[in-house]
């Protein structure tokens, strides 16, 4: 009874009146009362001890008789009956209290109890003691503490919502030899979902052991009247137990043996460890999903840096192709082989830039997006993997299809998440496996802007009925150990809504498996369909314009020269920066196509240096480079708002980069 400790008033419901509390012999309640693994005294009117049991004494670290008859204020200390008068008053009054909270009794340190105090009414009417009832929870508050710490630490969204606690009173539950209820106190009752008048007199196997481990608890009965050994007596067991609904849950159970009158009877004393359980098993499982993420993360910038790496090479393949695609108009075969290879090299661009666009963290861009051509890039990555897995894939894209204001990149990582996910649906399915991914137009509803939305359906084995909206839930998960982390439907549902729409799962599979659809409303008019860009698209330069093209590798410089001079620019080319500053000191330039990374002095060193120099040019920059989406270089093109152009690119791209640049 100290300053930090709770009340709560239970009225008089739980007044003891007289000896008819309890149906037991005198004798077996106090064997009981001396055993329970909690602390039980009684108190008198004259603040005098006239009962003590084991535990307390343990726990006080005195003996009977330092405690039987002694004042209050002997036993407990000075602090801690100033506390304990006032709710004395309240409990001589008839009021039964509980209690929790940190306690130091006689400087022995400071644990945290629960308690129940009940006042003990004669026959006629009087209180005439105060009977306590308590339990040492330290240990569980002080795992409730570290569990707390280690769900901060692990940050889950939304995945565990409070810390555990536990401050039950045991469920105590005795039997005599022959396994037959004698005594079920109330927390067993609210355990088991039981009246204790209804489980009296019962066999304990059919009221609380599940049906599996009955015959095992039989024989254990029977050794133990043979006078055989109990192997579980007196041990802290963790085991299956059953409610009356039939539901199965864990316990942590003490068992104990006592003799009364030369019978013998057992107690067990019980804590509910669902909570605990479910506790751990949440922790695990964000363990699990932190480890996933980590693994993903280091992928993520392998991937980037091989994509970027492949960049400078596609770069050089894609624009000799469209080089070579123009010397060989008058040889159509040539020509169509050109092509072949110019189309390779642009569906390898669009590969590496999906990877680069997964694995970059940047912040959400609003940008005009054409769903079906997130549809192609994701086909093209995934092409292959789905090939090698004997999937075949159907695109049913629509027309004229409208462009979205959207997020390309995490539209793309939606996408990438559904067609994964219906790939390892079909992991176990026999027979033709298929995909189909179709996109469409919401007709108009009221109050509702129209929508465009992507279906992705396959013929695998679908979701189950009671797992709808369950598929959904962040680390829910219905694919085996080490497949999938449970987050990416989650997090695909997140994104969509984020855009204004939607992600849900369809009834009735138009193949027969799953259907996820997503719908995104539609930003501006529907969008024309534009042919196809000439090779030699662009304006035309202005008479005797003159672009200086930086960049350390050689095969970019002559593939980019062929390129501006075939359109009729005057090109002149440096292989590093330090020489480009060289050539704009002594000649004219009307614009400059420069690498954003190279040694030494890299793109972004020598826009300040032509910046200081030569400010009128520092605004004739156009940046090449494998990765914009890197956080530096990103920042560098948004607050210098220089123009940038991808690798690898077209001579159409650059061309009409660099006649934008002049324009």
């Amino acid at each position: 009874m100290s300053s930090g400790l709770s009340f709560q008033s239970l009225g008089r419901a739980g007044i003891v009146q007289g000896a008819t509390a309890l149906a037991l012999d005198p004798l077996v309640l106090q064997t009981l009362l001396d055993h329970i693994p909690m602390r039980a005294t009684a108190v008198g009117r004259d603040q005098h001890y006239l009962y003590a049991n084991h535990t307390f004494l343990e726990a006080m670290g005195l003996s009977a008789g330092q405690v039987i008859g002694r004042h209050v204020r002997e036993v407990l200390g000075e602090a801690v009956y100033a506390a304990y008068l006032p709710v004395a008053e309240r409990l001589f009054g008839g009021e039964a209290l509980r209690w929790e909270g940190w306690m130091d009794y006689q400087g022995r340190g400071a644990r945290y109890y629960e308690q129940h105090l009940l006042p003990f009414v004669t026959a006629d009417g009087e209180v005439q003691a105060i009977i306590t009832f308590g339990r040492d929870v330290t240990e569980l508050k002080q795992r409730e503490t570290e569990l707390a710490a280690k769900v901060e630490e692990l940050e889950s969204t939304e995945a565990l919502k409070s810390s555990i606690v536990d401050h039950a009173l045991a469920a105590l539950i005795s039997t005599d030899a022959e396994g037959r209820v004698v005594e079920f106190n109330p927390a067993a009752e609210a355990m088991f979902g039981r009246a204790r008048a209804a489980v009296l007199g019962r066999p304990v196997g059919e009221v609380i052991i599940p049906a599996r481990h009955l015959a095992a608890h039989d024989a254990g009965l029977r050794r133990m009247a043979q006078g055989g050994p109990a192997h579980i007596m007196g041990k802290r067991l963790e085991m299956p137990a059953l409610r009356a609904d039939g539901s199965e849950f864990p316990v942590e159970m003490v068992l104990w043996r006592t003799e009364v009158g030369g019978k013998a009877f057992y107690t067990a004393s019980m804590f509910d460890l669902t909570e605990r359980k479910n506790a751990t098993q949440e922790i695990e499982r964000q363990r699990e999903a932190l480890r996933q993420s980590e693994k993903l993360t280091a992928m993520g910038s392998l991937l980037a840096g091989v994509a970027h790496e492949l960049n400078n090479p596609l770069a050089i393949v894609l624009g000799r192709a469209s080089l070579l695609e123009e010397k060989c108009e008058a040889q159509p075969e040539l020509k169509a082989d050109a092509q072949r290879i110019r189309a390779a090299a642009e569906r390898c661009g669009r590969i590496v830039r999906t990877f680069l666009n997964m694995a970059r963290s940047r912040p959400a861009q609003r940008s005009s997006v054409a769903v079906n051509d997130l549809v192609r890039a994701a086909a093209d990555m995934l092409g292959y993997t789905w090939r090698s897995h004997g999937i075949a894939l159907e695109l049913v894209l629509a027309d004229a299809l409208p462009a979205i204001d959207a997020d390309g990149d995490q539209l793309g990582q939606v996408l990438l998440n559904l067609m994964v996910n219906a790939q390892q649906a079909l992991a176990t399915h026999e027979g033709p496996r298929r995909v189909r991914i179709s996109t469409g137009i919401e007709s108009v509803r009221e109050n509702r802007p129209p929508r465009v939305w992507l279906r992705v359906a396959d013929n695998g084995p679908g979701v189950a009925a009671g797992l709808h909206e369950r598929i959904f839930e962040p680390f829910f998960t219905t694919k085996a150990e080490g497949i999938g982390t449970g987050l990416g439907l989650a997090v695909s549902r997140s994104l969509a809504r984020e855009h204004g729409g939607d992600l849900a799962l369809e009834a009735g599979g138009e193949l027969g498996g799953a259907v996820l659809r997503l719908s995104v409303p539609i930003s501006g008019a529907v969008e024309a369909v534009t042919a196809p860009s000439p090779l030699d698209a662009g304006a035309e330069p202005a008479a005797l314009s003159r672009v200086l093209v930086v960049d350390d590798e050689v095969e970019i410089v002559d593939m980019a020269r062929a390129m501006l001079e075939g359109a009729g620019y005057e090109v002149a080319t440096a292989e590093s920066g330090a020489v480009a500053l060289e050539l704009l000191a002594a000649a004219r330039f009307d614009a400059i196509v420069s690498d954003l990374r190279m040694p030494d002095m890299d793109g972004a060193a020598l826009w300040r240096a032509v910046r200081d120099q030569h400010p009128a040019m520092a605004r004739r920059m156009l940046f090449v480079t494998g990765d914009t989406l890197s956080p530096g270089s990103r920042q560098f093109l948004a607050e210098t708002r220089c123009a940038s152009l991808d690798k690898p690119f077209t001579k159409a791209d650059l061309l009409a980069r660099v006649a934008a640049l002049l324009a």
